[in-house]
């Protein structure tokens, strides 16, 4: 008597992803989720060189309109109120971990401790003249030419400084993600408002989160989006810093 085959199978069940309950815990598993959804995140073919071009017409018209009459009256002012150069250049992570000179009009007293140290908002380093710049983001403006160069894009990761991507990338998951991308005057962490100093492990994690986002979402609608609303940020504090004086 010939014999039936039968097929044997084993049914599994797949495995129930339970969220973490501990803040610190659940903050690594949103890491995880999103470092995976930005695996498979692939921007439209045109972006790159549409940004580029974007980023190139930007610096030009911004370098040729605005500093070429603004430059001589702020290194005038920064030279009378303070020893030093006009502009200060320290080391920063480009794309992919490169070094590149990052370009700035100098805002603090001549120091040894800049490369290491993070400027907080009562910081005696920082000259009067200084104060006003980097409220208003003036002393960023030199940047511009970091983006000429290409070493900089308009929209993008804040570039950290050397010592600070050395520590964070050892301590903070998915931290070297923000390195895939070329650092930007501004981006999402600038306009949810995570701007200055860094306070605390929490809030850095906070500013990857928003990286992470721009990486995933990555679009010329989104950079024209953030380039818009940095702009409205920034004339909202210079225009409460101008009416809070009188």
């Amino acid at each position: 008597m010939e014999q039936q085959a039968t097929l044997e199978y084993t049914l599994e069940r797949s495995p129930v992803v339970t969220i973490p309950q501990s803040d610190m815990a659940s903050i690594r598993y949103m890491f995880q989720e999103m470092n995976q959804m930005y695996l498979e995140h692939k921007p439209a073919a045109y972006y790159y060189s549409a940004k580029r071009f974007m980023d190139v017409t930007l610096s030009v018209l911004f370098i040729v309109a605005v500093m070429s009459w603004l430059t001589p009256i702020l290194a005038l002012i920064i030279k009378l109120t303070s020893k030093g150069p006009v502009f200060f250049i320290q080391k920063r992570t480009g794309l992919h971990g490169v070094e590149f000179d990052c370009f700035k009009f100098r805002t603090m007293y001549v120091n040894d401790e800049a490369d290491i140290r993070q400027v907080s908002i009562n910081d005696n380093r920082i000259t009067g003249i200084g104060k006003f710049l980097r409220i208003t983001h003036l002393d960023e403006t030199a940047q511009f030419f970091n983006v000429l160069l290409g070493d900089m894009s308009v929209v993008g990761p804040r570039p950290h400084m050397l010592y600070h991507t050395s520590y964070y990338s050892e301590v903070i998951p998915y931290y070297n993600l923000r390195l895939e991308v070329k650092p930007g005057m501004t981006g999402m962490a600038q306009i949810k408002d995570y701007i200055g100093e860094i306070n605390g492990e929490r809030e850095l994690r906070k500013r990857i989160q928003w990286d992470i986002y721009y990486m995933k979402n990555r679009g010329m609608w989104l950079d024209i989006h953030i380039l818009f609303t940095t702009f409205l940020l920034v004339f909202e504090k210079a225009y409460k810093m101008i009416t809070k004086k009188k």
